[in-house]
């Protein structure tokens, strides 16, 4: 998908649009016509006589039962809150009366009254005196001029006699820049609700067109991803080391490309060139859908064979946890592979035999190793199970195994333990500790910025017989992996892509 096509611009812009006229819906309702409201709900209207009408009478004992005038008597608790979005001073009521508002109780008497108030408001309680206007008088409760801040609220238990149970209950004054209304029904203690209903349907309905258009715009296929999705099977074979970048790279192109299935087999760098040049020399229909990747360049003699560099690769030496070496000079681990050194003590560590766990003749990340570090090719192998010498002869304890996850592995169960691993592979690996050389430490972001002489490094290529079709799998996914969004992966991976500007300047190099 083209992500700055013009369709896909106009769409954003819509989105962004509805986010903000939602937005503005939000600040209109809660600021423009709520600055300032008292809201008023009966919470209880129940009768405590025996005999109201139109409610159930109650089963009384004690002093309901034996007080005067309470036959039809009925408890109302009426709940008045700051439901607005500003608090409310004690000027802020409008009557030229000394009290803020009335309550008036249809048809029935006012015989007395209790105000209550959340805990964390008892300050209210001060302005509940006879000489800031609390009183009643028939129907008519008497409210003070009570300031409430944004949320606050108080109670007031009123008993009555006479009238109907649920017969009507007002509360009447003003509001500067504001109002008194009722609240819609809510549980006892809860509050109402922020917005209004319409509201409430018309910010739900236009987050969900928002949220579709976004759908949308995401997941529609009429625009091919810009690396030009190809059909077909494919099998990636070659480094171990850069094997789970490979995995990843397979996956995601797989799911970006509907009808293409990667196969990522990786058994080593000189393994897999191998088998490709002789899959291609076997070949009848041109190029075989075989991606080939090596830690280096390919042996010699095999011209059929086309290169593309992909990233620049860190390799490290590890050593067993509890091995007290960190770094080593480049002399030392010369001396070390070349079997001059059979015990750490001659380096200045423990008295322990040194095991060599190195990777097989197929192996790049050997071969680099071999070329950048040593110099020279490594020496015989010793040893078949990593800890033990095959004969009492032989200088060193030295195996080979074929992949880097065995050589962690090993190097992390066998005490004195040295090997050498793919850096990303090698980081956080439970076991083992990465050794530095020369004191420079394997960093692929020092390297990008020109300020480490790490030696052990190398460009990963990515070989195919001859050159594969344009309209092909093997020439989508090279492109997909070398120049395309599958550099990110890459990257993540630790690895440097080839196609960055200071990459292209070091893969150049070679």
């Amino acid at each position: 998908m083209e992500w700055l096509s013009a369709e896909n611009v106009v769409a954003v812009g819509t989105a962004a649009v509805g986010i903000v006229a939602s937005g503005v819906m939000v600040w209109y309702e809660r600021r423009v016509p709520r600055r300032k409201r008292i809201g008023y709900r009966v919470q209880m209207d129940n009768p405590i006589g025996d005999d109201v009408r139109l409610g159930r009478a109650s089963v009384r004992l004690g002093l309901f039962d034996e007080a005067p005038g309470m036959a039809d008597a009925t408890l109302v608790l009426l709940r008045i809150e700051n439901d607005g979005s500003q608090s409310i001073a004690d000027m802020d009521y409008t009557g030229r009366e000394l009290h803020g508002l009335t309550a008036v109780f249809t048809d029935r008497t006012i015989r007395g009254v209790s105000v209550t108030q959340p805990p964390e408001t008892d300050h209210l309680m001060d302005h509940f005196t006879p000489s800031n206007g609390l009183g009643y008088e028939g129907s008519t409760l008497r409210i003070p001029r009570v300031p409430l801040n944004r949320g606050e609220h108080f109670k007031l238990l009123v008993l009555l006699s006479g009238g109907d149970v649920g017969s009507g209950i007002r509360l009447i004054g003003g509001i500067r820049d504001g109002e008194v209304h009722p609240n819609r029904a809510a549980p006892v203690d809860g509050t109402p609700a922020l917005f209004s209903r319409a509201s409430r349907l018309i910010t739900g309905l236009l987050t969900l067109c928002v949220l579709a258009l976004a759908v949308i715009v995401v997941t529609r296929d009429g625009t091919p991803p810009p690396i030009g999705c190809e059909r077909g099977g494919l099998t990636v074979t070659g480094s171990t080391a850069f094997g789970p970048v490979m995995r990843e790279l397979a996956a995601k192109y797989e799911d970006d490309c509907a009808g293409a299935s990667i196969d990522v087999d990786p058994h080593g760098s000189t393994a897999g060139v191998q088998e490709l040049a002789a899959l291609g020399a076997r070949s009848k229909h041109g190029s075989p859908p075989v991606i080939a990747l090596s830690d280096g360049p390919k042996p010699s003699g095999l011209r059929e064979l086309r290169e593309t560099r992909v990233a620049v690769s860190v390799f490290v030496l590890v050593a067993h946890d509890d091995l007290p070496v960190k770094n080593l000079s480049t002399e030392d681990v010369r001396r070390l592979y070349s079997d001059r050194i059979s015990n750490w003590k001659q380096l200045g560590g423990p008295d322990l035999p040194v095991h060599l766990i190195s990777r097989d003749a197929n192996s790049g990340t050997r071969k680099v190793f071999q070329r950048r570090v040593l110099n020279r090719n490594e020496g015989a192998n010793y040893s078949s199970d990593c800890e033990h010498k095959d004969y009492a002869a032989a200088p060193v304890i030295r195996c080979e195994l074929f992949s880097t996850d065995q050589v962690l592995s090993t190097v992390a169960r066998v005490p004195g333990a040295i090997g050498y691993s793919e850096l990303n592979l090698a980081t956080g690996h439970e076991g083992v500790h990465r050794v530095t050389l020369d004191g420079h430490d394997p960093s692929v972001e020092e390297i990008e910025h020109g300020t480490s002489a790490y030696p052990y490094r190398e460009i990963e290529y990515a070989y195919t017989y001859g050159s594969p079709p344009a309209d092909s799998l093997v020439s989508s996914f090279l492109t997909y992996i070398s120049r395309g969004s599958g550099q990110d992966v890459i990257r993540t991976h630790g690895h440097l892509p080839c196609a960055t500007p200071v990459g292209q300047r070091i893969c150049g190099e070679g």
